[in-house]
């Protein structure tokens, strides 16, 4: 039995760091263990600076490199020339926007690899959708809706071409100014909603995915707008569990340094949290690129545009060989008797397809 069909995880998802000039537009070339590695999604965050520079920036390649939404906000998709310039065969350039390229300040990109901006039509479900994935990575970015053939009435079918179950989705509306819809498998159930751009607890709502589970072939979307309207665009992050490589779960925090540890079967290189059983806390960001060494103390939230913090001895997490362990009591990552989601991408399989074990940091 293999322990993963993913040996060398910087071939679908990577991390870069920069830092911004502020005059000049930048080629950020990235220096992936796979070598060159063109982003298919790609999430920026200014380290440095808060307020609107500290804005979470979010592309793709189906939507184009002046395209962007934000993933702290529930703003409308904004067509920007001077922010990303291109996505390049290794890497992306950047204009001067302080979003990603503000003087001296430091910035974060987080990038996933699709299928390298080719896209496909999807018929699977009841609505057509374009369509480019990643089975191998267990990763799609589906676009969906029309002016013409969309309606909000009912529920409807959209194709992901996964071939498998995703795990988490995504879904941001690109013509209006809504939140982002989370479905996440460590909810409670189906019928649950949780936002990306907020600090809300699950939701019921059966108005989000009709409470119904998504296939190995495509989501239900139902009457509520930040998945399904007339006459309006979405844009849907689709991921599905690769051993080794992903993971997408939940535990329950036991409010003690020594907290809850989370086997992945992995290292990771990065990991987001989110308290899902009560309100008022934030979706917390680590990785192994910002810091090298554990323990992790400087986060993002996910969900605001503040600058990169450190909160020492109490949002801590330990990044290990084959998942991460809590280490502090935060209520947004560890809060006694709380449940929490999480979303893990791999630094290297705990174990390699050829049987060879990573050690920890």
């Amino acid at each position: 039995m293999a322990y993963t069909t993913i040996d060398d995880p910087s071939a679908h998802f990577h991390i870069q760091l920069h830092t911004g000039d502020g005059e000049n537009s930048l080629a950020i070339t990235n220096d992936a263990n796979a070598g060159d590695f063109s982003p298919d999604l790609l999430w920026v965050k200014n380290r440095t600076s808060s307020g609107g520079a500290g804005d979470q920036m979010v592309f793709d390649t189906t939507r184009g490199s002046s395209k962007n939404v934000l993933a702290n906000k529930d703003e409308v998709e904004a067509t920007e020339t001077e922010v990303l310039l291109s996505f390049d065969t290794d890497g992306f350039s950047v204009g001067r926007s302080g979003t990603v390229n503000q003087d001296t300040s430091n910035f974060v990109a987080w990038q996933w690899k699709a299928n390298g901006g080719t896209t496909s039509s999807n018929t699977d479900g009841d609505y057509t959708s374009t369509v480019q994935a990643n089975t191998t990575a267990g990763f799609s970015i589906v676009k969906y809706g029309d002016a013409t053939s969309f309606s909000s009435s009912s529920p409807a079918t959209v194709g992901h071409d996964l071939g498998a179950v995703p795990k988490m989705i995504m879904i941001k509306n690109l013509d209006g100014v809504r939140s982002w819809g989370v479905h996440h498998a460590g909810l409670t159930d189906a019928g649950k909603i949780i936002y990306l751009d907020l600090t809300d607890a699950e939701a019921s709502s059966s108005g989000f995915m009709n409470s119904t589970a998504p296939t190995s072939s495509v989501f239900t979307v139902n009457t509520l707008n930040v998945a399904n309207g007339n006459n309006l665009e979405y844009i849907a992050y689709c991921f599905a569990e690769k051993q080794g490589y992903s993971k997408f779960g939940s535990y329950t925090g036991n409010g003690d340094a020594d907290g809850a540890f989370v086997y992945t079967g992995f290292k990771p290189a990065w990991v987001m949290i989110k308290c899902t059983s009560e309100g008022s806390r934030n979706w917390l960001i680590y990785d192994n690129k910002r810091e090298t060494f554990n323990e992790q103390e400087y986060f993002f939230s996910a969900n605001s545009n503040s600058a990169e913090t450190r909160d020492d001895g109490y949002s801590e997490i330990d990044l290990l060989s084959n998942g991460f362990k809590l280490r502090g009591a935060s209520g947004d990552t560890n809060k006694s008797s709380a449940t929490f989601i999480y979303m893990a991408f791999a630094e290297h399989p705990f174990v390699s397809s050829e049987g060879v074990p990573c050690t920890a940091r």
